[in-house]
């Protein structure tokens, strides 16, 4: 493939670099409001117990529970790939994964949250954006 077939290409798709461009624009908008509302909404014992706290929710009003869950797991799943595109474009790429792996359920989630969140540099930047929106700093075990 040579630079000229490139630079056509290019020229003939012009509509799709548009459109790459403004949802990079817009998941870069996105991310920079949502994170760090996100991120303070985090409860701050959250990743001191040993495992998951079961919801209440989940037994006493399981039709409105399977609606957040269906919900949160999709603006998880937005975060990541948003996460992952800002890893080679313009945005916070590690906060936004990190935070989509947060809001979205799997298997063996919580040991991986708390293994992500003790590396010392993650632990730093999460805890500043929670001090920004006058949250307690998290804790987690040593």
């Amino acid at each position: 493939m040579t630079i000229q077939t490139i630079l056509q290409w290019l020229v003939a798709h012009q509509y799709l670099l548009g459109w790459i461009g403004v949802i990079s624009l817009l998941v870069f908008s996105l991310s920079l409001l949502s994170l760090p509302w996100l991120v303070a909404m985090i409860p701050e014992d959250y990743f001191l117990s040993q495992k998951r706290k079961q919801t209440i929710l989940k037994n006493e009003s399981f039709g409105i529970w399977i609606v957040i869950f269906i919900l949160k797991n999709s603006i998880g799943l937005l975060l990541v790939t948003g996460g992952i595109l800002m890893l080679f474009l313009p945005g916070q790429g590690v906060l936004t994964i990190i935070a989509g792996l947060i809001m979205t359920d799997y298997p063996g989630k919580f040991e991986l949250e708390r293994r992500i969140v003790s590396n010392k540099k993650i632990l730093e930047k999460l805890n500043w954006l929670r001090n920004k929106a006058n949250q307690p700093s998290l804790k987690i075990d040593n």
